[in-house]
């Protein structure tokens, strides 16, 4: 018995939808990474569902984002243009931070390694030298990183620059980049005190 042309058309639409929906779980099955070791103490088990003790992760959504929609998103600032230009734009609209805040938006200066900047979303305050983001296209893949480490490794401890957590070789990132700052767009709920 020969399926008619219509039924043909519905496996091929079903096996698409099927391989479409499966291709983002394979591709974010990956190897457990390392959880860096920045000398805070463990978690203990009734911390477990907070976000550090979720492991750093990606996440491929099916169209490729990059840092800036990622952080309007998250954030609900209104600001537009390369990340770098988000400081100066934030100036008399929204609360801005030179300490790390939860909800606040990490504004990566431009440089040559990363021309536009970066903007990432702090979604935890680990302890006065280390936050947990959440950042769009750090890779350059248009990926979706999710809990990853950050370390201020300013020598006066005031997050004007900083080494971020390389989920490809489970250490801190070689390179160290500079801060223009945090933004809000309201008082943040928590924001970590200079050298405490």
């Amino acid at each position: 018995m020969t399926p008619s042309p219509g039924a043909t058309r519905l496996s091929a639409c079903v096996l698409a939808l099927t391989s479409f929906l499966l291709i983002p779980l394979h591709a974010n099955a990956q190897e457990a990474p390392v959880v860096p070791d920045t000398g805070t103490a463990v978690a203990s088990e009734d911390q477990d569902s907070s976000p550090s003790s979720f492991l750093p992760s990606v996440e491929w959504p099916a169209k490729r984002l990059f840092c800036v929609q990622y952080a309007r998103l998250r954030s609900g600032l209104a600001i537009f243009g390369d990340a770098k230009l988000w400081w100066s734009k934030a100036r008399d609209l929204y609360e801005e931070f030179a300490q790390p805040a939860v909800d606040a938006v990490m504004v990566f200066s431009g440089s040559q390694r990363i021309r536009r900047g970066h903007v990432a979303v702090v979604t935890e305050i680990v302890s006065p030298r280390e936050i947990i983001i959440d950042h769009a296209n750090w890779q350059n893949h248009g990926e979706i990183d999710h809990n990853m480490p950050v370390m201020d490794v300013s020598a006066k401890n005031d997050w004007s620059k900083v080494r971020v957590w390389d989920i490809n070789s489970n250490q801190w990132g070689a390179h160290v980049y500079k801060i223009s700052g945090f933004i809000a767009g309201q008082q943040p709920a928590v924001v970590a005190a200079a050298g405490s």
